[in-house]
């Protein structure tokens, strides 16, 4: 065999070789691609498309501690100081639909004090679509008018009941007129701490619901609401009316409270405390409005992490509350807050200072 023969075998060999290793070559597939979580912005910041869905959920919530001194609230207190501790976890969703956004609003909150153990309650639970709402949200009785100021201790004259079941319809015309009706459940709960005991009990087999009507006009820097709700319990209500400003920095506020009847406590014109009445200077009643009750409040906002707030409150049953505080944040979603508060209950001649350091660091 000669050198040419030899060179044009090892060429046919390594060609044959070559197109059978062509032939037996593994492919790698393409990969998946990536699924990035995709952002919500419909309905406001921090909510994000649950992968595979078109919900947008929304995750949230806050840790507060706070050192108190004394209590606002009683003046039969023992406690000089009492440390609190709190947890909130706050789950949000929102879906597209041909009525507008179907919401719900899910949040769970977990207390510490001193001495105690771990308390859990399921704090808010509702469903929204439409104007409608049902589930546990706090009275529109009080979420309607907006609270009584910027204050930690804003209800020491109590403003109307918070957690609670009810069937809501808000109305906007869009041209800065509102309206809301509300039915509210009389039976959450059957105790004498239900609402802060601000009415009377013996509900256990009581059915009926009860109501809340109100209506607001917002123009520029005013917004004007008034509110009534009506205990079927007590078979008595009461009627608030509010009015706003709001010049950028500063703040202001007047709300009035009338009783129709006086010499009964009712759950929108109680006591916070007639749960227990020997927190109260003579006897539960005394911790209620009597006929009537106002509050005023403002707020100040001194530099972008600097804002002062105050709130006045009085009864037509003599009791007088003024708190003042400032909420300084350091830095952005961190709350520093302490707080000052002085109340008198003038018929039965008492009276109660008190504090509260807050820390509070929200997400």
């Amino acid at each position: 065999m000669n050198i040419r023969s030899l060179l044009l075998g090892s060429a046919a060999a390594l060609a044959a070789a070559s197109g059978a290793q062509a032939a037996d070559a593994i492919v790698a597939a393409e990969p998946e691609p990536l699924q990035y979580v995709r952002i919500c912005d419909a309905y406001g910041p921090g909510y994000f498309f649950i992968p595979g869905t078109e919900t947008c959920l929304k995750v949230g919530g806050r840790v507060r501690t706070e050192g108190e001194w004394y209590d606002a609230y009683n003046a039969s207190s023992k406690n000089g100081t009492l440390w609190h501790t709190r947890a909130e976890l706050a789950v949000d969703t929102a879906t597209d639909t041909e009525y507008g956004p179907l919401k719900t609003n899910t949040v769970i909150r977990w207390d510490w004090n001193d001495g105690n153990t771990t308390s859990t309650k399921l704090l808010w639970a509702n469903i929204s679509l439409g104007g409608f709402l049902v589930g546990k949200a706090d009275s529109q009785y009080n979420s309607y008018m907006g609270y009584a100021g910027n204050v930690i201790n804003d209800d020491v004259v109590y403003d109307g009941p918070k957690e609670l079941n009810q069937l809501t319809y808000k109305y906007d015309a869009g041209n800065g007129f509102t309206a809301v009706i509300s039915v509210e459940d009389s039976n959450s709960a059957g105790d004498t701490s239900s609402y802060g005991g601000a009415w009377q009990t013996g509900k256990g087999n009581h059915y009926a619901p009860d109501v809340v009507l109100g209506a607001g006009y917002k123009t520029g820097a005013w917004t004007l609401r008034v509110i009534g709700g009506y205990d079927s319990v007590v078979e008595e209500g009461a009627i608030k009316a509010r009015v706003d400003a709001d010049f950028g920095d500063f703040k202001a506020f007047l709300m009035g409270g009338w009783n129709t009847n006086g010499d009964k406590l009712n759950k929108y014109a109680g006591s916070y405390l007639n749960s227990n009445r020997a927190a109260c200077p003579v006897n539960g009643a005394d911790c209620g409005w009597g006929d009537w009750a106002f509050w005023t409040g403002a707020s100040y906002q001194i530099n972008p992490k600097l804002q002062a707030n105050a709130q006045l409150a009085y009864t037509d049953s003599k009791i007088f509350a003024a708190t003042a505080n400032v909420a300084w944040r350091p830095v952005k979603d961190l709350l520093v807050q302490p707080e000052v508060s002085y109340t008198n209950w003038d018929a039965a001649d008492r009276d109660q200072w008190a504090g509260v350091l807050r820390f509070e660091r929200k997400f």
